[in-house]
């Protein structure tokens, strides 16, 4: 009787078998749900690679801003019109540099004799860069009471919109001025802006095509003057005699305003670019502002804009 007894508490019952192969069952559900969160884990992880990386570029950027301002300001009365650096971090390398908007010609104040002279330097004909030019001057005027001819011309190119009677927000707005050709647009805009808020163009940093823009510029001064400035960049009193009576419409000095050109640069190839514009104050405690910001990407696997994607 004791021997059976014993027998019987050596062998498992039906009901502790049961809960043996419960356990093994949990136990390999929980194998495979563990597998399939390092499986969910390791693809987010890669699918946010690309952002990962968009924001470092966007800190980086951020970095290379403040060093631009810190520089721009660092000068007092005697501003920098132009500057670069770069620097290490991480595992990037970053590349930037600045210049005065004051160089490139202000739509919302250049006077339309610099405008015209521009889109001629570009390509345009006389008559027709005179024509583009009056209407980028109309489209910045508020209009009288009661004149309503340029709204007109607009409608009656079947156009659904007036000229803004105000200034561009952006030099991208060029492009609903009427009648401008977009290829013309297209070659303009690196030479333009919305934010010197110069009528004159700043004559020792200006692109040749800016300087050509000048009204009453001959060809003849417009060499002199461009070989001048190669051999003797800083002399902006030399360079102002050469420009004769188109002296009206330079200038020697910068803005507030700069752009700062980035590049970001990662150890894996992957590059950023930015274009940003920036404001820096004289005083107070705010340092700078960003007025614009552009950023492309080289990564075209990627697709992706940080910027755009998080909208």
């Amino acid at each position: 009787m004791n021997r059976a007894k014993a027998q019987s508490k050596g062998r498992p019952s039906g009901r502790d078998g049961f809960i043996v192969v419960a356990v093994l069952w949990m136990i390999g559900a929980l194998a495979v749900l563990a597998s399939i969160y390092s499986a969910y884990v390791i693809n987010t992880a890669a699918g946010f690679g690309p952002y990962e990386e968009h924001y470092r570029a966007e800190a980086l950027a951020t970095g290379a801003i403040e060093l631009a301002a810190y520089q721009l300001s660092s000068g007092g009365d005697k501003r920098p019109l132009h500057g670069e650096f770069s620097f290490r971090l991480g595992r990037a390398s970053v590349a930037a540099s600045f210049r005065s908007e004051a160089e490139r010609i202000d739509l919302n104040a250049a006077p339309k004799e610099l405008i015209t002279g521009l889109f001629s330097t570009l390509g345009a004909e006389r008559d027709a860069a005179q024509t583009y030019a009056g209407r980028i001057v109309a489209w910045r005027t508020k209009a009288e009471k009661g004149d309503d001819a340029d709204a007109a011309a607009y409608r009656t190119a079947g156009l659904k919109y007036a000229p803004r009677g105000g200034h561009f927000p952006h030099v991208d707005e060029l492009s609903l001025v009427l009648g401008l050709p977009r290829p013309l647009v297209e070659r303009a805009l690196p030479f333009v802006t919305v934010y010197s808020g110069r009528a004159q163009i700043n004559i020792l940093d200006a692109a040749p095509e800016v300087v050509a823009a000048l009204p009453g510029l001959s060809s003849e001064r417009l060499n002199a003057v461009l070989t001048a400035r190669r051999a003797a960049p800083a002399d902006g009193e030399r360079l102002m005699a050469l420009l004769g009576s188109a002296q009206a419409n330079a200038t020697t000095q910068g803005g507030q305003a700069s752009r700062v050109l980035i590049h970001v640069t990662f150890d894996n190839g992957h590059r950023m670019s930015y274009e940003i514009v920036i404001l820096v104050f004289d005083e107070g405690s705010q340092p700078y502002s960003v007025l614009s910001w552009r950023d492309e990407s080289d990564a075209a696997s990627a697709g992706l804009s940080l910027r755009t994607a998080l909208r």
